[in-house]
């Protein structure tokens, strides 16, 4: 691998800091790559452009779903989103990191619900990145029957301007592109609200985000105030185990809310009747 000395020492900084962020290539110190692919790719300035994409509410994008039909990313909006970029004809890197992602999203699925949040994956290797190549790929990792993951392609015009709104920097190199591996999570108006680094990475990195999104937000249709109490329960309820790395409704809160009313009540009733005996007294 080709790196100029003076860049080691950032390339093993980012590496330490964002583990197995940067798909395997040829990684050169110099600018980042920009709308006109530069060949030249630098680790350092592609996560800092990607973190200067939060903030960021998406613009509209016309992709082309698996069945060839025309679709505009915003038709994924209105629930929390998680886009990820990847190229099909990357057999190591962008496998690894799809069937990563995946088992997180499964856990998030069984934690905060199934319908509760959208995925898609976009190919950004336009000259080969179509319906079909993108079927094949979600088939052989294993995506293709998970439900709320859509897998889309799109023209040279639309991707450059899509990866370069998302902070998603690449650059072609003789193994095929330079790139950060990236999962950016979107909001339900259309912002971007976290970028998570790695073909692996802590399952919280990606799903407390959405935890906050999905249960600690109002929604973006009406709620009744039956519908903001439940939400707002499983938003303090639904903890994350450690040991089994995985959601669960934490009933301990409701034991302890019953037993610390049941001492306040019980505190209460003798309180009330020691003064209830004492003023029956004074009477007397």
């Amino acid at each position: 691998m080709l790196v100029h000395a003076g860049s080691v020492i950032r390339i093993f900084l980012m590496m330490a800091l964002f583990g197995g962020v940067i798909a395997p290539g040829q990684l050169q110190a110099e600018a980042p790559v920009g709308k006109g692919r530069d060949p030249v790719f630098n680790a350092q300035a592609a996560v800092e452009a990607s973190q200067a994409a939060i903030g960021r509410t998406l613009e509209s994008y016309t992709l082309t779903n698996l069945a060839g039909e025309k679709v505009d990313l915003s038709a994924y909006l209105g629930k929390p989103l998680i886009i990820s970029l990847i190229y099909t004809s990357c057999y190591h890197t962008c496998s690894i990191a799809t069937r990563f992602l995946a088992s997180v999203v499964e856990k998030a699925r069984e934690g905060f619900g199934e319908q509760s949040f959208h995925v898609v994956s976009i190919g950004f290797d336009t000259r080969y990145d179509n319906p079909r190549a993108m079927a094949n790929f979600a088939r052989q990792q294993g995506i293709d029957k998970l439900p709320n993951w859509t897998l889309l392609s799109g023209s040279a015009e639309t991707l450059t301007r899509l990866t370069h709104q998302l902070g998603f920097v690449f650059a072609p190199s003789p193994k095929g592109f330079d790139h950060v591996v990236q999962a950016t999570v979107v909001d339900a108006q259309g912002q971007i609200y976290r970028q998570v680094y790695g073909e692996s990475f802590q399952t919280q990195l990606l799903t407390e985000p959405l935890r906050t999104l999905i249960l600690g937000t109002p929604s973006t249709l009406e709620e009744t105030p039956v519908d903001e109490l439940v939400r707002r329960v499983r938003f303090f309820c639904t903890t994350y185990d450690p040991l089994t790395d995985s959601y669960r409704f934490d009933y301990s809160l409701f034991v302890g809310m019953f037993c610390g009313g049941t001492v306040i009540l019980g505190t209460l009733y003798w309180v009330m009747r020691e003064w209830w005996r004492g003023r029956r007294r004074s009477r007397e």
